[in-house]
């Protein structure tokens, strides 16, 4: 099953933040970049759950004494449960200052792992290459004087850890079935777990076995499963469900058959092939009958560290397990069936973590892939079911990284079931979900991949390939590099033109966003001129009420107001007001937005005070439309409380932004975007109540925090420097003004360009301060 890609997103833009525009309607969803600020104790990433009946192994003995520990061994021996049950001590302990778990399959997701691990004790800009990041935690590690562990679990290759192991000063423990000599050095301990022995298998089968009766031919059994702790759980969950002796087990298990050769690897792929079929047989026998075995296939191609439980009741879930049952299944029955592969060893659950709420052993997952006849099929219900589960909005970025992560697992066990029909929509939500969590940079280079990858397997005109390309433009734009994305949409637009003509919805919607990164380039009359052509094409093709028309309509009033002044534009977003609550409904969200837009203009229009009665009603109205936690309703408070200040109630502003700051902390965190908005917005109108060297100190801390969180170049951390110079200037340091401020026409010249409006600006500042020098 593949689902059709969207269209190629709008952008649009709103005072306070930008957005994107999907498809042809006006709804607009604005990307708020969620971060956590460094708060201590930080953790990243999560640890498993300690298996049911977990048996104490004497190799965790000590792993609390040494700096670096690589423990190996056997797939399935219950390497990860060593180190789980170790490191959860460290998770919970406040003394310890910073956690790490990384699934280290690949270097690529170690070198993510480091850079989300960067990010969050700030050792590294939200858009910084993760490749540039990770060897920034490592410098970290190396030199502070906290307190810090870190887990790589399950590395494959040695190699994939080089220039990468943690420095001494903390604790490194690092999970591996390779025994290679480069991870064998004297500074490192290396703990070799085995099998269970006869006694440890014994115990954890009366742990598991309630009833003594059962325990008949348990020698045995332990001999069939050579003391694989995985192979034991399924046998030991088989015999309690079933109520059949050990002894009985044993005769069933040697009557088995593997599932496929070299299913899984090192010497126990026999044994788990066959606990792992007999297990399957029996879940898909109990109630509800025959949905067991279709769920485990689904699950078997998404992160075995944690799947979403929401991924299990989706539609197309629902609708697949219906047709391999042959009857309706309900969300209730996918439940139910959840609980039996639990009961049985083949799957676990975490309700206390709903995002990463079901776990499949790797191991089970392989076996059950090798099973699968028609692999690709179920592959592409499991992309489906997972883009179900993925919200519009991530407001849980937890919730975020899990569903990027199952993505990530299902491209790397099933890209050409991906790339069949034309490519799955999954592939395109996970470069979004990038973007939307602030990895504008990733987002860019993973659309740059991507669209790579569709040229060369669907064509390089396919449609798929074209709006890859439109988001690669996109994020190029996100990630700082305007004039990156100016070129790559002009491009795209030939393309488009070429193959399906100029007035095609899809060449629209590109030149669209080419004008708009015109505008943010500082073309503010080449964005008009060009916007004005597009509405005259828009109301001919698709009519004056279609929602293209109404967005180009917006944007179009937007850079007018920029270039000409926001007093010429009163009128025309009045009128856009007035059709797209006659088109749209007075709740809808792109009415709200275009009042939000006039209320501002009239503001800069000399009607502060209007401002202020209009923002009043338009905070009121989307608290109820959309929540007093919706971003945009956040956003119309900031706008209230900065006419409220431009009206002449300093103090109420001050007041106003001060709750607002709490809220957007306690909302976004402190290193969001707007959080970071707010803050300048506070210091800018306490300016006007006095104390400036106290603002000069509120502002060298934003500078920082903005150079951290945006990246030097980025134009709120160009535009904070200025305000910075100017307090400076008017603090008497007329001198270190005149010197911040030739630096920042330097750098906006490099970045901006030397006809950006905020490089004019600027060069005006430089001279105020220079005649008073």
């Amino acid at each position: 099953m593949v689902a059709e890609p969207r269209p190629e997103p709008r952008v649009v833009r709103v005072e306070g933040g930008t957005g994107v525009q999907i498809g042809s309607g006006n709804q607009q969803t604005n990307h708020y970049y969620a971060a956590t600020g460094v708060r201590w104790p930080v953790r990243v990433g999560t640890v498993p759950m300690v298996a049911d009946c977990y048996q104490e192994r004497a190799v965790g003995e000590g792993l609390a004494d040494t700096a670096t520990t690589v423990i190996t061994g056997m797939g399935g021996v219950g390497k990860t449960q060593v180190a789980a049950r170790h490191v959860r001590a460290s998770w919970t302990d406040p003394a310890v200052d910073l956690a790490v778990w990384i699934t280290a399959v690949d270097r690529d997701a170690i070198v993510a792992g480091y850079a989300q691990a960067a990010r969050a004790i700030g050792r590294a800009a939200r858009d910084d290459d993760p490749a540039a990041a990770a060897p920034a935690l490592v410098n970290w590690l190396a030199t502070t004087d906290r307190r810090w562990v870190v887990v790589l679990d399950d590395v494959q290759d040695p190699g994939h850890v080089h220039g990468l192991w943690p420095p001494g000063g903390g604790r490194t423990i690092v999970t591996t079935r390779r025994r290679d000599a480069a991870l064998r050095r004297t500074d490192r301990r290396i703990v070799e777990v085995d099998p269970y022995t006869t006694a440890e298998s014994m115990a954890y089968l009366r742990s598991k076995v309630a009833r003594p009766d059962l325990l008949d031919g348990a020698a045995d059994l332990v001999a069939e499963m050579g003391g694989l702790p995985l192979a034991l759980a399924q046998a030991a969950a088989f015999v309690q469900d079933v109520e059949i002796t050990c002894a009985e087990y044993v005769r069933q298990f040697r009557a088995g058959r593997d599932v496929a050769p070299d299913a899984l690897p090192d010497e126990h792929r026999h044994t788990v092939d066959r606990t792992w079929a007999l297990s399957v047989e029996r879940a898909d026998e109990l109630a509800p009958v025959g949905v067991a075995r279709p769920l485990l296939e689904l699950l078997s191609f998404l992160d075995p560290n944690g799947i979403p439980m929401a991924v299990v009741t989706t539609p197309v879930t629902l609708a697949y397990l219906g047709v391999r049952a042959d009857r309706q299944v309900s969300a209730e029955d996918a439940l139910r069936a959840v609980q039996v592969l639990r009961r049985l060893s083949l799957a676990d659950t975490d309700q206390a973590q709903p995002q990463l709420g079901l776990r499949v052993h790797a191991l089970v997952q392989r076996a059950t892939r090798a099973a699968i006849e028609r692999g690709p099929l179920i592959a592409g219900f499991s992309a489906q079911a997972l883009l179900d589960s993925w919200p519009e909005i991530e407001r849980d970025h937890l919730l975020g990284q899990a569903l990027r992560a199952n993505a990530a697992e299902l491209m790397r066990h099933a890209q050409p079931a991906l790339w069949s029909g034309g490519g799955h929509a999954v592939l395109h939500r996970y470069g979004r979900s990038l973007g939307e969590a602030g990895l504008a940079g990733s987002a860019r280079d993973y659309f740059e991949h991507t669209s790579a990858v569709s040229a060369r397997v669907l064509g390089a005109d396919h449609p798929t390939t074209l709006t890859l390309r439109g988001e690669l433009g996109t994020w190029r734009g996100y990630s700082g590099d305007v004039a990156g994305a100016v070129a790559e949409l002009e491009r795209l637009l030939a393309d488009r033109v070429r193959l399906a003509g100029p007035e095609d919805e899809t060449t629209l919607t590109t030149r669209h966003n080419l004008a708009y990164w015109r505008g943010e380039s500082g073309d503010l009359a080449g964005a008009v001129a060009e916007l004005d052509r597009q509405w005259e094409v828009e109301r001919r093709v698709l009519g004056e009420d279609d929602p293209q028309t109404l967005t180009t309509r917006y944007t179009r009033a937007l850079w007018r107001g920029h270039a000409e002044g926001e007093a010429s534009v009163v009128a025309e977003f009045e009128r856009l007001l007035a059709d797209w609550e006659r088109v749209r409904g007075a709740d809808d969200p792109g009415t709200l937005t275009v009042r939000h837009e006039l209320a501002r203009c009239r503001g800069k229009a000399g009607d502060p005070a209007g401002a202020v009665v209009e923002f009043r009603r338009l905070v009121a109205d989307q608290e109820r439309v959309h929540g007093s936690s919706h971003p945009h309703t956040l956003t119309g408070r900031h706008e209230l409380a900065k006419w409220r200040g431009a009206a002449g109630d300093v103090v109420g502003a001050v007041a106003e932004f001060e709750l607002l700051l709490a809220d957007n902390i306690r909302l976004r965190g402190p290193d969001h975007p707007d959080t970071l908005s707010t803050r300048s917005a506070l210091l800018r109108h306490r300016t006007r109540l006095g104390d400036l060297p106290a603002v000069a100190r509120g502002l060298e801390q934003l500078v920082a925090d903005r150079t951290r969180v945006l990246g030097p170049d980025h134009p709120r951390t160009l535009t904070t420097r200025g305000n910075l110079a100017t307090v400076r200037g008017g603090c008497g340091d007329v001198a270190r003004a005149v010197a911040e401020t030739e630096q920042l026409l330097h750098d906006q010249i490099r970045v901006l360009g030397p006809d950006h409006p905020d490089t004019r600006a600027t060069r005006e500042h430089l001279a105020f301060w220079r005649a008073r020098a």
